[in-house]
């Protein structure tokens, strides 16, 4: 089986090479093969040019493209993945690769199909009180109006098998994937199993991206897909 991690970057010039290394360096379940694809979302700053030292790498896939966004930054890493399974992983450094483990295990003992990896059933570093206020909202606010208790519906680790994505139709922008994702899982009838992780949260100095208009962008398909949206795609 093969394991496609699809890292979406857009201006990481200071984390993307660092990160690149630790995923290639996290150990895998023996079963397994990896594969890295790397979405270079415009970035405007060296990003592209430290991705280049990457190209022609054995099981590395570089994708370069205008700037439209963490979602669609997704799309096309999902497009050009090539695994069984598909891992998201973001490009600074607020998560841990060492992790993919305990994150794949559920999946490869065919116990669910999608796992997220939960910072707050684990250890959290440096999240600042509006942010982890604004993602209790989040986590409660969807948990009450799906009926589905999930602890974190806006980690960056969610873990799913090719069968339980395709044919799956993401209309978000943005960070609103998470959400969208989500809903979209549970309507197919996927299980999401949580597996606790360690989270250490950057600050908005070095680079963390996350806005109270991107919290807001997040909130809304919580309440679109649940009132405003009854097929399992659109």
């Amino acid at each position: 089986m093969k394991l496609s991690i699809v890292i979406p970057a857009y201006n990481e010039e200071s984390t993307v090479e660092e990160i690149i290394s630790k995923v290639q360096a996290a150990p895998l379940p023996e079963r397994l093969s990896r594969e890295i694809v790397v979405v270079n979302d415009g970035s405007k700053d060296r990003t592209g040019d430290i991705l280049g030292r990457f190209s022609g790498q054995a099981g590395m896939v570089i994708v370069h493209q205008s700037n439209q966004g963490k979602t669609a930054a997704l799309l096309t890493g999902f497009k050009n993945a090539t695994g069984d399974i598909l891992l998201i992983q973001d490009a600074d450094l607020e998560y841990d690769p060492q992790q993919y483990t305990k994150l794949l295990q559920p999946i490869l003992d065919g116990r669910t199909e999608v796992v997220y990896g939960s910072r707050f059933l684990g250890r959290i570093e440096g999240m600042e009180p509006i942010n982890r206020w604004a993602n209790e909202i989040s986590n409660r606010t969807f948990s009450f109006l799906y009926g589905a208790k999930i602890t974190d519906i806006n980690t960056c680790y969610k873990v799913f098998t090719r069968r339980a994505w395709e044919g799956m139709v993401i209309t978000s922008k943005n960070f609103a994937f998470e959400t969208e994702f989500t809903v979209k899982l549970l309507r197919r009838g996927c299980t999401i199993k949580e597996v606790a992780i360690d989270y250490t949260a950057r600050s908005r100095k070095a680079g963390k991206k996350i806005k109270w208009s991107t919290a807001l962008e997040m909130f809304w398909p919580i309440i679109k897909y649940r009132f405003l949206c009854s097929s399992k795609d659109h």
